[in-house]
């Protein structure tokens, strides 16, 4: 059975596309915890686009068993700040840093409608699992060029400190964290990550699956601004590479995709921001990789110890890491 939408959200719609009726194709996605909806409507003329919609209410349907209120205010939270992204900060995202464009956003009654571009029809079809070195070289692109884009902005409205991960929202999971070692280093990772002189800000979700790509793979929008906000870039390329490389593959290749990432990282800053020098800041974010590497580690011990990104080189990067404090 399809979701419905109140009369408001289907006349803002309707207004807000110009359509004289639409219809709602496809459930694209259930938010996490039980949140709303991520739908494809197909319009009277035959285009179609996406519809976020979300619910405020508080849930308990969490598929870990985290339904604290804390977990919901995070949440909350979260949808403020993607519905800060898509209306004050995406119109500053380019040809090579591609996102859904907003069409439409409205609020009513505790629930947030965003009406926004579907990539589909604009020539991002593919969503991938298995990573081509094209799809993984797309992405490497993207975060560079998102990251030289917003070199030493604040993040008004957004995440103070990007990614849902960061050790101020998850107490919980480091209170629940077996790892002594880790648990005591933990303060001193974040200080570290929070103390680094160039901030950007970071995506704070860059997984494989919040990339929509072309049918070459060789091009590739982003979506899901949840957690979007203020940080270092090695952030977003930690998580992004353990997001679709297994341990053998992050191992062998960790070089490889440190130098793609960071020679697009220097073309961009070297046209855009002359004012920064692009070898300082690969200098000090290079130092910072597996800092970035253990900080998730840290989260992901605590939240799901039998998680499949807890592996032998996550542990040896996070045992060099916390050796060297």
């Amino acid at each position: 059975m399809l979701p419905s939408l109140s009369p408001r959200f289907q006349e803002t719609i309707l207004s807000a596309t110009g359509a004289s009726m639409f219809e709602i194709v496809e459930v694209i996605q259930e938010l996490w915890s039980g949140y709303g909806h991520i739908l494809r409507l197909r319009l009277d003329e035959r285009s179609q686009v996406i519809v976020k919609h979300i619910r405020m209410a508080k849930t308990e349907n969490h598929p870990r068993g985290w339904n604290s209120n804390l977990s919901h205010q995070r949440k909350l939270k979260s949808y403020q700040v993607e519905t800060a992204w898509y209306c004050q900060w995406s119109k500053h995202c380019g040809p090579e840093t591609r996102i859904p464009e907003l069409l439409a956003f409205d609020e009513h009654n505790g629930e947030i409608l965003l009406i926004l571009e579907d990539l589909d029809a604009s020539g991002f079809p593919l969503r991938v699992t298995s990573t081509s070195t094209s799809a993984i070289q797309a992405c490497l692109d993207w975060l560079a060029n998102f990251h030289a884009t917003f070199m030493g902005v604040e993040p008004t409205h957004l995440w103070k400190t990007g990614t849902y991960w960061h050790l101020a929202t998850r107490s919980e999971e480091l209170a629940t964290l077996d790892d002594i070692r880790l648990k005591k280093a933990a303060p001193a990772l974040d200080q570290i990550l929070l103390s680094t002189p160039h901030q950007t800000l970071v995506h704070g979700d860059a997984k494989l699956a919040n990339f929509c790509f072309s049918k070459s793979e060789e091009q590739v929008a982003a979506v899901d601004f949840q957690y979007v906000g203020g940080g270092c870039g090695m952030k977003d390329l930690a998580y992004f590479i353990g997001s679709c490389l297994d341990e053998s593959s992050c191992e062998k290749r960790e070089a490889e995709l440190l130098n793609r990432y960071f020679s697009t990282l220097r073309g961009n800053l070297s046209v855009n921001r002359p004012d920064l020098d692009p070898e300082a800041i690969e200098t000090e974010w290079r130092d910072l990789f597996p800092v970035a590497w253990t900080d998730f580690h840290r989260f992901l011990k605590g939240w799901s110890p039998d998680h499949w990104k807890i592996n032998s080189y996550s542990e040896r990067l996070t045992r060099e890491v916390v050796a060297s404090l």
